[in-house]
């Protein structure tokens, strides 16, 4: 009570006015569509939620930026908290804001929270027909088929990094449309873009933000600028730097669309990567300027909390700001058919709001695959019992989260960059490959009886993300250069394809970063959000400079897809089939798959991951062995040698993958 009576203080100050309800449970709600501009020809419909308000504007305009205002319409208070008006003439083409009124003070132009298309720089709403931005074919594009989450094989890339090299052979450079161009290659001849991603194997393509963000000036696209997109302006649109014309409002609406679509063609899911845990403004964001202090969190002194690390954190936990998530993902399945979502520091949002998202999108359609990061970028102000944390996600059916443990025991921690881990042959870090390669489950031979396994929270394997690196962090190419700089080149393969090769036969859902198959590099920086094409660009060259790793990831993924028992599905068919080998060495980490599960063909398939520098003899059942995966080698179709007895060989600095004849 007493940090909602500092937040009102807050609130009088500001405004002037004294706070319509005593409690942000109090404030009304609708369950009606969540629609602010319906457009006809024959009129237009506008509705805002704004219940504090004491009076809210309609302004419309001819330009998304600049020009006169055309008109300015009082709205109608109604019930629930929604204010409503309607233009009976074609307002086609024009532009729009809200202004609200509390008190005596008039909070600004908005182009409201739940604008559906903009015009450049996102400060204005658009009036258009959507069913007008849809390309050729759009009512026939399909899902690729999925039969379970654990068939996913995601690709992390950002628009512009991956097609922006001038050598790469893609025409709109930086573009939602370079993923809709066949045929491009590099000046060697290999296919790059949407070829080089069907060639390569992945299921789906996890795009970082695309949605209208701030730090881009859509004006001055002439001028080289850099940014990931994790400064969210207007959730429900996608943002005009990717688009050719950012000031058409439905040019980037139906280029999105294009995107989609040619990915569908080519049989892969888009993943689209939200930032729902915070604004990049915070007072003069559409939340604050449409109802001040409902859509976040308040620390005790009524300041704004900060879980985030960017200014605010929004109070997903509050009805309106719940509904607010689900109707956007609702929104982007449907308008744009996006196949899931990746929620950017999702233990900020709470449990019940991520269990809304998945039941409302089970309703869509059930393989929509939702996950996110398990953590926040500090103590966020709600009960962390309460909160989407890794620790939680058992609580959250068909929700997943990024495994840091396995990470962080393959390449060495986080917040340590200098320290390696197991890939580079340091000791002491085998419980957590093998607490990743479960899945990052409480397997019944490990728990309370390995040294060091992590405490377990996933309940299924298909929760569990296995990566090595992602976007806002060290590639492995880099971390492997700074942690082991005796390594040459050569070596460095080696590492990079042992610490993939984890990732790829580890039971949770297998995480590619973007250019880690070509053993990019960002010449060591590390959060380069906002670093220049000469950091971050995809260059591909590398393609035939690394045609080996390249080649090495590619057969790996395709053995992966080819052989279920890389991937049981259930808990349960985890705990029967796989089983852990002692290989009676430091730095090495063995396990078998037993039988033949889930209509595998290969029997007994046994995997040895060996970092150390000497090569490893590890015991198992008696019986004629086809080595199919030996020294940085990969032939699954033929096989490499055959091997009989009870001894196989791991080579070192590299994984064998073996299975009885």
């Amino acid at each position: 009570m007493k940090k909602q009576i500092l937040l009102f203080s807050v609130i009088v100050l500001i405004l002037g006015c004294k706070p319509k309800y005593a409690d942000f449970e109090d404030y009304p709600s609708f369950s009606t569509e969540w629609t602010e501009m319906k457009y006809s020809p024959q009129g237009t419909d506008f509705m805002l939620w704004a219940p504090t308000a004491d009076a809210v504007k309609v302004n419309i305009y001819n330009e998304g930026i600049g020009g006169e205002m055309l008109k300015s319409v009082d709205m109608e208070k109604v019930d629930n908290g929604q204010w409503i008006a309607k233009v009976d003439e074609d307002l086609s083409g024009k532009f729009y804001t809200f202004n609200v009124c509390i008190g005596k003070k008039w909070l600004g132009d908005t182009p409201g929270v739940m604008a559906k298309a903009v015009g450049v720089n996102g400060k204005r709403a658009a009036i258009l027909d959507m069913n007008s931005t849809d390309p050729e074919g759009w009512e026939n594009d399909k899902r690729p088929v999925l039969k379970s989450f654990n068939d996913i094989i995601l690709y992390e890339m950002h628009h512009r990094d991956f097609s922006i090299d001038s050598l790469s052979g893609i025409e709109n450079k930086g573009k939602f449309l370079a993923l809709t161009e066949e045929g491009t290659k590099n000046i060697y001849g290999q296919t790059t873009g949407l070829d080089h991603l069907k060639e390569l194997g992945i299921t789906h393509v996890h795009i970082l933000p695309s949605y209208d963000y701030a730090s881009v000036d859509e004006t001055k696209l002439d001028i080289p600028q850099y940014n990931w997109g994790y400064d969210p302006q207007n959730y429900n649109v996608p943002d005009g730097s990717y688009s050719t014309n950012p000031y058409k409002p439905e040019v980037r609406i139906r280029e999105f669309k294009q995107m989609v679509q040619s990915l569908h063609k080519a049989g892969i899911r888009v993943i689209m990567d939200v930032v729902y845990n915070h604004t990049f403004n915070t007072e003069h964001s559409n939340f604050e300027l449409t109802v001040p202090g409902y859509f976040y969190r308040f620390n005790d002194d009524g300041t704004f909390a900060n879980g985030s690390g960017c200014g605010n954190e929004t109070a997903s936990e509050r009805e309106m700001v719940r509904r607010y998530i689900v109707e956007s993902v609702k929104h982007w399945v449907k308008e744009y058919h996006v196949d899931g979502f990746r929620f950017d520091l999702m233990g900020i949002h709470d449990i019940e709001t991520m269990k809304a998202v998945r039941t409302e999108l089970d309703k869509i359609d059930p393989t929509l695959f939702i996950y996110g990061e398990g953590w926040a970028a500090a103590v966020p102000q709600y009960p962390e019992e309460k909160l989407a944390m890794k620790s939680n996600t058992y609580k959250m059916s068909g929700v997943a989260a990024f495994c840091d443990e396995f990470r962080d025991s393959l390449r060495g921690a986080w917040g340590n960059d200098h320290e390696g881990a197991f890939v580079i042959g340091k000791e002491g870090y085998e419980a957590g490959i093998m607490f990743g390669i479960t899945g990052a489950l409480p397997h019944p031979q490990l728990k309370n009886r390995i040294k060091d396994y992590p405490k377990a929270w996933a309940a299924q394997p298909s929760q569990m993300i296995s990566y090595v690196s992602c976007h806002d962090d060290h590639c492995i190419g880099d971390r492997l250069r700074i942690t082991d700089p005796e390594a040459d080149a050569k070596q460095r393969m080696r590492l990079l394809k042992l610490a993939e090769t984890a990732v790829l036969t580890s039971q949770g859902v297998p995480f590619i970063f973007t250019g880690d198959e070509l053993m990019r590099d960002k010449k060591g920086v590390k959060n380069s959000y906002n670093s220049p094409d000469s950091i971050n660009v995809i260059d591909w060259r590398l393609k035939k400079e690394h045609e080996d790793s390249y080649n090495y990831i590619k057969e790996m993924i395709a053995l992966r897809k080819a052989h279920p028992a890389f991937r049981l599905g259930t808990a349960e068919k985890v705990y029967q089939h796989l089983e852990f080998i002692n290989p009676k060495a430091k730095g090495v980490v063995a396990f078998r798959i037993k039988g033949k599960p889930e209509g595998e063909e290969w029997e007994n398939i046994i995997v040895i991951l060996n970092a150390t520098a000497e090569s490893v003899k590890v015991e198992v059942t008696e019986g004629l062995y086809k080595v199919v995966c030996y020294d940085g080698e990969i032939s699954p179709e033929k096989g490499l040698k055959d091997v009989k007895g009870t001894i196989l060989t791991a080579a070192p600095q590299s994984a064998t993958i073996a299975y009885r004849q």
